[in-house]
């Protein structure tokens, strides 16, 4: 144990393996705005598209034109989202369903993809396992999409269900 200089005693611990974040590797579109601080990498972003602060996009994601991804949205690996569409505020995706009863430990063959259609608009806080969501769809804020949603409506609640069907055209 060692003594802090405030006199507090502290354990001396290894050193940890400390890796930079912020943007690298990344195809940009035209016009697109970034928010720092981001951690956005290996990725696609169409154009016109705003990223909002605290964001993190992995490896392999596409997003399409004229998309926002408000703050502190988790976009993982195998998640593509078309174009006009709009992310909220902490909304999560994720790609592993623990199906061996806990996490993948980075085995992506276990790692399922998420596609999300055009104008598709999705709450503050809402959870997106892997699933296809069609365009012109509404997800609520707060709502946990378990299951592929292929009616374009509203969608509320854990588990995600329809509230109310929307047009052939859906969000616009």
């Amino acid at each position: 144990m060692e003594e802090t200089a405030a006199g507090e005693r502290a354990e001396q611990m290894g050193t940890p393996l400390i890796r930079d974040t912020g943007i690298r590797d990344v195809k940009f579109g035209n016009n697109v705005v970034v928010h720092q601080p981001v951690n956005i990498f290996c990725c696609e972003i169409g154009d016109d598209v705003m990223i909002g602060p605290f964001v993190e996009i992995q490896r392999g994601v596409r997003i399409g034109a004229r998309c926002r991804v408000q703050s502190h949205a988790f976009i993982c690996e195998g998640v593509t989202i078309g174009d006009d569409c709009f992310v909220s505020h902490g909304v999560m995706f994720i790609n592993d369903r623990f199906d061996r009863g806990g996490p993948a430990r980075g085995d992506r063959s276990l790692w399922k993809t998420t596609t999300i259609g055009e104008r598709v608009s999705i709450g503050t806080g809402a959870i997106l396992l892997p699933v296809c969501v069609c365009s012109g769809t509404v997800i609520g804020a707060g709502a946990v999409v378990t299951k592929d949603i292929v009616v374009p409506g509203i969608y509320i609640g854990n588990p995600a269900k329809l509230l109310r069907q929307l047009g052939a055209e859906g969000a616009r």
